[in-house]
C-alpha cells in the first residue's frame, strides 16, 4: 500500500486487523510488542490505578474508568489521524516516520504524569504544584524502565517525547504535532468526550461524527497546525456543543462539584504537610489512604470522610449564581484564586455563626468558582474547497462564536456555596444569604 506512514507497525496493525485488544466501545487498539513493551513498565501500569473522573462516580456509578483506557482510546485516535493526515501532501512533507512515531508514543504516554485527582488540584494553581505534564519527566528519567524501552524498542529519546507534552522547542513541525494531541480538534478530546459520556450513561458527548471529522482533517493555512475541511463543519460544531453539555450536565453537576469543592477545600489545608513528589506517584486508593491519615483529627476530616468513607456525606448546595442570572455575585467570585475563596468562607462561616447563635465550623462553608484559568477558544480553520480559502470556524459558525467564543466558561460553570447537611437548611431558609456572601467577599 502507497502510504507514507504504512511501515510503522501500529499503522500496519490498525489496518490489517491483527494483534488488537478490545476497549468499550468496541474498539479495537493495536498492541504491537513495543507498545505491550511500554504498557507493562510499572509507570504506565499505574494508570490503571487512577481514574479518569474521580467523584464523578458518585453521580454517575459508572464512570470509573481509568486513565489506563483513555491512554489507550488516544493512542489508537493518534494512529486514524496519521492515517487520514498521511493522505495529505502538505502533512507528509513536514512529518517524516520518526516524528509520526513520537507522536504516537507521546499519545500513549500523554497522561504518565497524571496523579490522583489531577486536574482538581491543578485547577487550584498553589506554589509548588507543577502541571501534569512537566510532571511527567519524572517517569520518563533515565533511571526509570520506560525510558530504556523507547531508546531500544522504538529508537526514540524520552526528551523527544517529553517535547511534545511539554514544548522545549518552536518549529511549525512540532506545532503541528502538538496541534494533533493538543488543540481544538485533538486526539484527547476526541476520546475523552466519547468515553465519559459512554461510562457515565449519558448521550451527549457522543454526540457527534468522529469519523466524517477525522475524514476531513488536514493541515492548516500556516502549515502549522489542523484545520478541517468544509465537509467535516457539522461534525466540528456537533464536537463543541458536545464538549459544552459535558462540562453543564457531568464534568460541573452540582454534587459533582460538592465532593470536588470538599477534596479541594481539605487539599488547599493538607497539602504544605504532604511529601508531593511521593504523593503524586501513589495510586489513587495509597493517596486517599495517605490523605485520610493526615486529616485525622483536623478540621479537614470530615471533609475527607464525606467524600472517602463507605458511607458518603456530601455538603448541599445552598446558593448558585451563573454570569446571566446573578451576573453581579458571580463576577465578584469567579477567576479568583483558591486563597480568596477560602478567606471568604471562613468569613461567611463566622457570619452565620452569629446568625444561627450556634457554631459553624469553618469548614462547614465552601465556596466552588471556575477556577482562574479559562477554557481555551475552539479557534480551528474551515478550508472551502470551492472558494480555496481558509477561515476560521467561528466566523463560518454562528454555533461554535456563541458556545466557544462568548466565555464558555461562564456559562456551563457557576459560582456555587455548599454547606454541612447540619446547616444547609438554615442557609436555605435565610433571605439574606446573598448580601450576606457578597458582605463576606468585601470583609
Amino acid at each position: 500500500m502507497n502510504h507514507p506512514y504504512v511501515e510503522i507497525p501500529e499503522l500496519s496493525s490498525l489496518q490489517s486487523g491483527s494483534g488488537l485488544v478490545r476497549i468499550p466501545y468496541q474498539q479495537d487498539v493495536p498492541f504491537t510488542k513495543r507498545v505491550r513493551a511500554l504498557v507493562d513498565t510499572a509507570e504506565f501500569r499505574r494508570l490503571s490505578h487512577i481514574t479518569q473522573l474521580g467523584f464523578t462516580a458518585l453521580v454517575y456509578p459508572g464512570a470509573t474508568h481509568t486513565r489506563f483506557e483513555h491512554a489507550l482510546g488516544v493512542y489508537q485516535n493518534a494512529l486514524q489521524y496519521l492515517w487520514q493526515l498521511g493522505k495529505d501532501p502538505r502533512f507528509t512533507a513536514t512529518i517524516n516516520v520518526h516524528t509520526a512515531e513520537v507522536l504516537i508514543a507521546a499519545a500513549l504516554l500523554h497522561d504518565l504524569g497524571h496523579w490522583p485527582f489531577c486536574h482538581l488540584i491543578e485547577d487550584m494553581s498553589l506554589e509548588g504544584i507543577p502541571r501534569h505534564e512537566a510532571f511527567a519527566k519524572e517517569f520518563l528519567s533515565d533511571a526509570r524502565e520506560l525510558a530504556e524501552i523507547l531508546r531500544s524498542e522504538w529508537g526514540i529519546e524520552p526528551a523527544e517525547v517529553l517535547d511534545i507534552l511539554v514544548p522545549s522547542s518552536d518549529t511549525p513541525e512540532m506545532r503541528l504535532v502538538r496541534s494533533i494531541l493538543s488543540g481544538p480538534i485533538d486526539i484527547d478530546k476526541m476520546d475523552y468526550l466519547d468515553r465519559d459520556s459512554l461510562h457515565a450513561g449519558v448521550p451527549y458527548g457522543r454526540n457527534f461524527d468522529k469519523n466524517r471529522l477525522i475524514h476531513s482533517l488536514m493541515v492548516n493555512a500556516a502549515g502549522d497546525g489542523l484545520a478541517i475541511g468544509s465537509k467535516g463543519k457539522t461534525a466540528a460544531e456537533l464536537m463543541v456543543f458536545a464538549r459544552y453539555v459535558m462540562f453543564s450536565e457531568v464534568y460541573w453537576h452540582h454534587a459533582v462539584r460538592s465532593a470536588s469543592t470538599m477534596f479541594a477545600r481539605a487539599f488547599y489545608h493538607l497539602y504544605p504537610h504532604l511529601d508531593l513528589s511521593s504523593y503524586f506517584q501513589l495510586t489513587e486508593a495509597d493517596s486517599i489512604t495517605v490523605l485520610r491519615a493526615q486529616a485525622r483529627g483536623t478540621e479537614c476530616e470530615r471533609l475527607v470522610e464525606g467524600v472517602f468513607s463507605t458511607k458518603r456525606l456530601l455538603y448541599k448546595r445552598v446558593a448558585e449564581f451563573s454570569y446571566y442570572e446573578s451576573s453581579e455575585v458571580f463576577e465578584l467570585i469567579a477567576h479568583q484564586p483558591v486563597s480568596s475563596l477560602v478567606r471568604w468562607s471562613e468569613n461567611l462561616a463566622k457570619r452565620l455563626t452569629k446568625k444561627f447563635h450556634q457554631p459553624v465550623a469553618s469548614t462547614d462553608i465552601l465556596i466552588d468558582a471556575p477556577p482562574t484559568h479559562r477554557e481555551v477558544e475552539f479557534n480551528v480553520e474551515i478550508y472551502s474547497s470551492r472558494e480555496a480559502k481558509y477561515q476560521p470556524l467561528h466566523v463560518v459558525s454562528p454555533v461554535v462564536d456563541t458556545l466557544a467564543r462568548k466565555q464558555f466558561d461562564d456559562f456551563v460553570k457557576r459560582v456555587r456555596v455548599f454547606a454541612h447537611p447540619d446547616i444547609a437548611r438554615l442557609c436555605v431558609e435565610m433571605d439574606d444569604f446573598e448580601n450576606m456572601l457578597i458582605a463576606s467577599v468585601a470583609e
